[in-house]
């Protein structure tokens, strides 16, 4: 019987989600991709799941694609092979989601850490987009995350060199949120989402929508989403509660609403 590509963990209201596949070193076939995806979709459709961590193991987050099965493969192969829609179902999730980063982040396991919303890494981590080695360039969003995340300079150099950062220059620049020993990405990571859980789940919801959508589009509409989604928060049960907490000089017990 084979072994599941997605393992689920949930401890009170974080998910942890770690890929299986630790022969491939987590290389992101089809079929990984398509579970992780459902399995990512089914918990943000969960209401006792607040915050998905997504870890590949003590040993490394993912070292990109099967190489093996793209050698040979032609432009319509590729198309056929389905893996945008799959991005895209990655990238709409409406929950928080930690990327827990040990070992390599190569290729699409570093545009998978890269579309995650923080990231927390081992000191002997290291994120890459190596495709231009092997003739091609990053084709799930690494180019354009990279830019995003690190300026176009840093990410140019990344992208036609092929060269990876460590972890502490990953942190020095921004991409990694918190760099930690390599023993305790884990703990580290479930204690940012536990802390991000104990916050009140709409407003975190829709602060991280106003946050992803100014990144993707100009300040202006930026703004406007921002707007919109801070007048949505008047109309929650726990912006009345957090208000009268602060008034009457007690901790806030959100609930959620």
């Amino acid at each position: 019987m084979s072994q599941p590509l997605i393992l689920v963990e949930i401890d009170s209201s974080v998910a942890l989600v770690t890929l299986n596949r630790p022969d491939a070193l987590n290389a992101l076939s089809p079929e990984m991709l398509g579970s992780l995806a459902e399995t990512l979709e089914n918990l943000d459709r969960d209401e006792s799941v607040r915050v998905m961590v997504l870890s590949g193991g003590q040993s490394v987050f993912a070292a990109g694609a099967d190489i093996k099965a793209m050698a040979s493969a032609s432009p319509v192969d590729i198309y056929l092979r389905n893996t945008r829609q799959l991005w895209q179902r990655l990238w709409a999730l409406d929950k928080p989601l930690i990327a827990a980063v040990n070992g390599v982040a190569f290729g699409g396991g570093c545009e998978l850490a890269l579309g995650c919303d923080l990231i927390v890494a081992g000191e002997g981590a290291r994120f890459g987009q190596p495709e231009i080695k092997l003739g091609i360039m990053p084709g799930a969003g690494g180019s354009q995350r990279l830019a995003k995340a690190l300026g176009p300079y840093r990410a140019m150099e990344m992208v036609l060199t092929g060269d990876p950062l460590s972890a502490p220059e990953a942190h020095a620049a921004g991409l990694v949120n918190r760099l930690v020993a390599d023993d305790q990405v884990l703990a580290a990571a479930r204690e940012l989402a536990a802390k991000i859980a104990e916050r009140p789940a709409v407003a975190v919801r829709l602060a991280r929508q106003a946050l992803r959508y100014g990144v993707e589009h100009s300040l202006r509409e930026g703004l406007e989403m921002e707007r919109r989604n801070y007048r949505l928060l008047y109309d929650t049960a726990d912006q009345k509660e957090g208000m009268a907490a602060f008034i009457e000089k007690r901790k806030a017990k959100f609930k959620g609403g």
